[in-house]
């Protein structure tokens, strides 16, 4: 591997704004200052007028995952290719313990598959089945694999759901061994029933997966699962808040100290309950758990993002196939096409996270450019064991970099993309602010819209304590 020298960039960090170069050798940041001298044989990528930031961590993707009767469309391979390609160089993607089996068998598989990424990647393990014998589980993987997050989820009883009590132990177990719990938080028995009444009076449009999961569960989900991190004295970390309600019961408790933290994802801040009002099937694409909400809602969650009671802006990356015509049937949203209660939730997003949130973000006066830096890379490295290997631009630091052109205006294209889901959710939006080459360790794996990089590129992250900023 030769030497790099990226020239004479604007270096964005969380804390930092300035013009310098940046030596890579080895894979690591090296040197850092003005007019740094080097040798011929040194590669040199001239990043004048453009910014130099971290490489983006997205810590929440479901690749090749299977979701009820349906399996996301992406590989590791082609969904590690499209976050390259929007500035992300590192997946924190989930693993799954299934039913009746151990946590430690669905690692291994987990660890299996992520072989063909081409980008760095790290696991939470979500937890579904739980007694004593999990615990042990969980503290092996703790120990031995680097795993030092866990997701557990409060809807769909009898298939994930993970009662108080439960909660209650595992969040002790992490609290006490530097691991953090992460909570889908969304009163599950009563969105069953109003499911099972929407269904039985023939309510079977994809509008209806919204308006059987209205903000209040989600709010009163955030708050228990407060409570319960509260009694058992652990941080505990929310998922993709989309609900000013759930907002409102975190700012609250961080607000008292309590050690809570919490996601958002792009589409609950750029996207409303009115895509719900498209004609025919065209509102399954915007099928996800939580659902869009109303403009109030989004309006509360960029304040949140402003104010730090959110931390992190990451894409549930979960994608299926619009129709089912590319891949089949099993990828598709339209196994749910004769009911809104069969169809599979989960929305694409992960190669424009990073330029929807500084066009919408940075490019509208909402978020500075250093909070942009925070929100989408050191935010998460910090909070889930990465840092500073990964999260920012300093001298040892990994060399993830992505060279970022603040002006360019451009337009989503589904038809442009690299994975392999057929739709964006934003097709046809303008965004300002364009990935022009990315360095996954110093190695250029995307030079515009070429890609350098390759299959099982990627290297597997044991990631150190959990659960602090």
């Amino acid at each position: 591997m030769s030497d790099i020298l990226i020239r004479q960039g604007r270096i964005i960090t969380a804390s930092d704004d300035y013009t310098a170069d940046i030596l890579v050798s080895g894979g690591r940041i090296r040197m850092i200052g003005e007019a740094i001298d080097v040798g011929a044989d040194t590669e040199i990528h001239d990043a004048s007028g453009l910014l130099v930031m971290p490489g983006g961590i997205d810590v929440h993707t479901h690749l090749e995952a299977a979701v009820g009767a349906a399996n996301t469309v992406d590989t590791f391979e082609t969904g590690s290719m499209a976050a390259a390609f929007g500035g992300t160089t590192t997946l924190i993607d989930y693993a799954k313990q299934d039913k009746g089996a151990s946590p430690i068998a669905g690692f291994a598989d987990w660890r299996q598959r992520a072989a063909g990424a081409a980008i760095d990647v790290a696991a939470h393990m979500i937890i579904v089945d739980f007694n004593e014998q999990t615990l042990i589980d969980m503290k092996s993987l703790l120990a031995d694999e680097g795993i030092t997050s866990f997701k557990m989820f409060m809807v769909r009883p009898g298939e994930l759901l993970i009662d108080d009590g439960q909660l209650l132990k595992i969040l002790r177990m992490t609290g006490d061994n530097g691991a953090l719990s992460c909570v889908h938080a969304e009163n599950g028995l009563i969105i069953d029933t109003l499911v099972e009444e929407a269904v039985a009076e023939g309510h079977n449009d994809p509008i209806y997966h919204a308006l059987t999961r209205p903000s209040s569960t989600e709010g009163e989900a955030t708050h228990r699962a407060i409570r319960i991190a509260e009694l058992a004295e652990a941080p505990l970390y929310i998922v993709h808040v989309s609900a000013s309600e759930a907002l409102d019961n975190i700012t609250e408790a961080r607000d008292r100290g309590v050690p809570i933290f919490a996601e958002t994802c792009p589409h609950y801040l750029f996207l409303t309950e009115a895509e719900y009002d498209k004609p025919g099937f065209e509102p399954a694409k915007y099928v996800m758990s939580p659902p869009l909400r109303a403009q109030s809602h989004q309006d509360a969650l960029w304040r949140g993002l402003a104010s730090d009671d959110l931390q992190v802006v990451s894409t549930d990356h979960c994608p299926f196939c619009f129709t089912e015509h590319a891949h089949g049937l099993k990828y598709s949203k339209e196994v749910g096409r004769d009911s809104f209660a069969r169809i599979p939730n989960g929305a694409p997003g992960v190669e424009t996270r990073m330029p929807l949130i500084f066009s919408g973000g940075v490019g509208q006066g909402r978020i500075s450019l250093n909070r942009f830096v925070q929100l989408t890379a050191t935010g998460p490295a910090k909070l889930f064991g990465l840092f500073p290997k990964k999260g920012t631009i300093a001298v040892g630091s990994d060399a993830d970099l992505v060279l970022f052109d603040g002006q360019e205006s451009w337009t989503i294209r589904a038809a442009e993309h690299h994975s392999r889901v057929d739709y964006s959710l934003f097709e046809g939006r303008e965004v300002t602010g364009r990935v022009k080459k990315v360095f996954l360790r110093g190695e250029l794996i995307v030079d515009g819209q070429s890609w350098l990089g390759q299959k099982g590129g990627g290297e597997y992250l044991p990631r150190g304590a959990s659960g602090s900023l």
